[in-house]
């Protein structure tokens, strides 16, 4: 589906609402810690695969639900099948789960996670893989695959983790599967800041209202770039940009800003 307006959107395994032009997204198993399951991952993945087209959505919030924000596969509905099932069948899951993964980086839009409570297995993959991450003192992060009898490289993880909080930071974390403090989490710089739980949803939600008052283009070029240029060299990077922002200097959110500085007015940036 190559939608141009999400507003209407009613998914079956996830709670979704707009706030303005900000997507809201919890996992709706609170009495479970929020666990995902064959369908939530198919589901969210195609949700993020769809917001490359959406109009009406210019940045999301995922937020915890009952005091948690993700406790990862669900061991019955997702762990227990996994044991039964043959190579084909586990290779066409991690692919998918990792699709997940690709369409979050891929979608276009600034993503900011708000965690409280568990984080752990594919619910810290979640917060890995947005732009923003915030969270409460009690936050409890874990990329505990290991404690199940698997790799740490899951969903990306070994790719991504030491580029956020540095290589011996994300090994230590991937190797024994521990909970990282919210405390260690900020110190590290996976946690942009801790705020309190009662402050948490407005406090990302005001984040994310900050990024789509901008030039909501723009961010989405800024994604691209802040994703891509990992894999570049510093003269390919450099060139990459300079072609991203010549194309951003043709819209009409750069001459908007030019207007309103003229006239020593605040700028109105409408996405074009």
């Amino acid at each position: 589906m190559n939608a141009t307006k999400m507003a209407g959107l009613k998914p079956k395994h996830f709670l979704w609402r707009m706030e303005g032009s900000v997507a809201v997204i919890q996992l709706d198993r609170p009495e479970r810690k929020n666990p995902l399951t064959f369908d939530s991952y198919a589901e969210l993945r195609d949700t993020f695969r769809d917001l490359v087209y959406a109009e009406d959505v210019h940045a999301v919030v995922f937020l915890p639900n009952g005091g948690n924000f993700c406790s990862g596969g669900d061991v019955h509905d997702i762990i227990g099948p996994l044991v039964e099932m043959d190579m084909k069948g586990l290779l066409a899951f991690t692919r998918m789960t990792g699709d997940f993964v690709k369409a979050m980086l891929n979608c276009s839009k600034p993503i900011i996670s708000a965690v409280d409570g568990v984080a752990v297995g594919a619910g810290a993959i979640i917060a890995m893989s947005s732009d923003i991450r915030i969270a409460t003192p009690e936050a409890k992060t874990a990329f505990l695959f290991t404690r199940v009898g698997l790799a740490g490289c899951d969903m990306g993880a070994c790719a991504i983790l030491p580029r956020i909080i540095g290589q011996g930071r994300a090994a230590e974390l991937l190797y024994t599967g521990r909970s990282m403090s919210a405390e260690e989490g900020e110190r590290w710089g996976f946690y942009n800041r801790l705020v309190g739980a009662d402050a948490l949803e407005a406090e990302a939600l005001d984040i994310a209202k900050r990024i789509v008052s901008g030039p909501t283009f723009a961010h989405g070029i800024t994604k691209t770039q802040l994703n891509q240029e990992w894999s570049m060299g510093l003269d390919q990077a450099i060139e990459a940009e300079a072609q991203a922002q010549a194309i951003c200097m043709q819209t009409g959110d750069f001459e908007r800003a030019y207007r309103a500085f003229v006239a020593k007015e605040k700028p109105v940036f409408e996405g074009n």
